[in-house]
Order: C-alpha cells, then structure tokens, then sequence
C-alpha cells in the first residue's frame, strides 16, 4: 500500500501558536512527550483548526478555533472534547480525548488534543492505488452508511450523552437557529433567500423522526480508512456539531456533500469527497438503504434533504462573512460568495420539484 495517509503542511501564517508556552502544557498534562515538538496544520481548516504535534514517535492532535469573531455557541472546543468523551465508550471509532485547556494565556483561547489515528482520509478523487474495482467501492459506500447508522443506534439516554442536547424540538430549533444565522451573516449583495426560509419553516416536520446522538457533519473526509485495510473504518472525526437531533437532519446534512455523476457542471466543482465513482450509491440510494437498515421512514426526505443544504448555504456564507471582514485570509474563501449563490438556487430547484 503506497497511498499516503493524511498529511500536515507548514502552518499558516495567521494561525501560528505559542510553541514554548504549548510544549509546556502539554508536557504537564500527558506523559511520555520529551525534546522540543513540531507543529505543523492539516489544510483542512474552514471551520475549526487542526495540528499535527510531533515529540519523537509520538504524534497528537490539536484542535483550536479559528482567528476573528465567532458566535457565542460556536466553535466549543471544551463542549467538542466533553461529546468525545462520553461518547467513545459506546462508539470506539471516537479518538480519545488527552487534555483540554480553558487557559487563553497558553495560545489565546480554548482547545483539545487527542490521539492521533493514522489512516487514509479521502479527499476529492479516490486515489487510484487503492485498488478499489466498483464492487469494493460499494462495500466502502455501505460501510460508512452503516456507521452512521451505528451512531444513531447508540443509546442517548447514557450518562453524559443524555446532557449533550435539548431533545424533542431539535428540527423546529435547527430551522429558527440557522435562519437567524443566515441573516446574521448576509454581506452586501448576497440574495436573502427569504423564500427558502419560508418553505423550511413551513414544511418542517411535526415532530422528530427520533431523538439520538447525531454527528452533523458526517463525510467521507471526516472518516478515517485502515490504512492496510482501506475498506475498514477506524475513526470518525470533528465532532464540532455533535448533538442529540433528528437522524435524518443528520443523514441530510451529509448528503448536502454528496456530489454524484450526474450532476451539473458546477455542483460537480464544488465536490470535495469521490461520491461520483462507479460503485457509489445515489444520494437517493443512500436514503433508501439508511431507511431499511433503520426502519425509519424516509418517505418525506425533502425536507431534510433541503435543509442540509441551506445548513450548508449558511456555513459557507458565514466564512464568506469572515473573509470579507478581513478575519482570515486563506485565498480559498474568495469564492465563496458565487458558491452561496448556486446554493440558494439548488435549494429553489429542489423546493419546486419536491411532493410536500
């Protein structure tokens, strides 16, 4: 197996840390770490950030917020650790949480690090010494179908899992929640969408499919493959938005990510996981194949299918919002606003072809 597993590059210059005040947190608060460490960042990054620290053969993770002003419930990373913890026990693919820091004295806000788990992470294209034929890509399609499935069978009524959400009324806070956010975030020029808000608001659902433990953010590039046994899940990452929700709020939001074969031009620009490839499921596959392994009803998937990508409109306006204020300036989020445009317009053309 040559492919190589996910790897860290030289660190950005706005998000450089503090590395002697860090490498003297950390050697206080986990064993075996000695000599000076290398810090380097994954490229990833449009939410939260992520670092490779390195002592030696030992290798941790840190995740921090981003620079600029944020919302006063996003980006927790002491509420992300708290989710990681009580959940490993009851889902194994969760890295272990080491040590978590409230000290703004030691890089300037709160973070956590954890376990390392070293593996492939699929990006855009599948790379081709994979191997994979159709057949084994539609085994690795299943199987992270299937985890997800395995999340949201996870008992919600645990200590500590219990606690992590707000229960029955999760769909109606999401849609009142991310509306205020959407206009919160609106920058000159950017169409206001009050017609999708509008249809959200209306065809939400009465009540919740059920009420478990969801990962809201769950893609293909937040999974990490064995690296030996590339068709085997080893670790679920970024649990940033990890609540107790709707299982198809979930299953909505990961396919606002789902790019298929066919579709258009500029959806097909936007893809960032190999969900084309001969052997993928259809996102209307998926659907079918979550349904029957749940018993779930997904007759009414519309709504939660538009929803996840207005969920989607409103995060990638959000960060539109921050380059324009000059509070980042990672080059990639200069497009931003075009993408913000073409999803409103998706969201419309779902909406007029939809049964509800």
């Amino acid at each position: 197996m040559t492919t190589d597993v996910d790897q860290a590059r030289d660190i950005r210059d706005e998000d450089r840390l503090d590395v002697e005040r860090l490498d003297a947190f950390l050697k206080q608060h986990i064993d075996r770490l000695h000599g000076t460490p290398t810090i380097r960042q994954f490229p990833g990054g449009a939410s939260n950030l992520t670092y490779l620290i390195t002592y030696g053969d030992c290798e941790l993770v840190l995740r921090r917020p981003p620079s600029g002003v944020k919302a006063k419930s996003a980006h927790d990373m002491l509420r992300e650790a708290h989710v990681m913890a009580a959940l490993k026990p009851h889902y194994p693919l969760v890295p272990a949480i080491l040590a978590t820091c409230d000290d703004h004295a030691v890089i300037g806000c709160d973070f956590y690090v954890m376990e390392r788990l070293c593996g492939i992470i699929l990006r855009r294209d599948l790379p081709a010494d994979l191997g994979f034929d159709a057949a084994g890509i539609r085994t690795l399609c299943l199987g992270f179908i299937d985890k997800l499935v395995q999340l949201h069978q996870v008992d919600a009524t645990l200590p500590g899992l219990a606690a992590i959400g707000k229960g029955e009324g999760y769909v109606a806070r999401q849609v009142r929640g991310w509306s205020d956010r959407w206009r919160a975030a609106l920058t000159d020029g950017t169409a206001t969408c009050e017609d999708v808000l509008g249809w959200l608001a209306d065809k939400q659902p009465a009540r919740e499919t059920a009420i478990c433990v969801i990962h809201n953010d769950y893609r293909f590039d937040n999974v990490v493959l064995d690296a030996a046994h590339p068709l085997a899940i080893v670790g679920v990452l970024d649990w940033e938005m990890s609540t107790l929700g709707d299982p198809l709020m979930d299953l909505g939001g990961s396919l606002a990510y789902w790019v298929q074969a066919d579709d258009d031009a500029v959806f097909q620009s936007f893809r960032r996981q190999p969900t084309h490839v001969d052997g993928m499921l259809t996102r209307r596959e998926v659907v079918a194949y979550y349904g029957e392994r749940t018993g779930w009803s997904v007759d009414n998937f519309d709504f939660f299918e538009v929803f996840g990508l207005f969920r989607l409109m409103v995060i990638i306006q959000q960060i539109y919002r921050r380059f324009m204020l000059g509070q980042t300036t990672n080059p990639q989020f200069a497009g931003f606003g075009q993408a913000v445009g073409y999803m409103g317009s998706r969201c419309r053309r779902l909406i007029a072809k939809s049964r509800l």
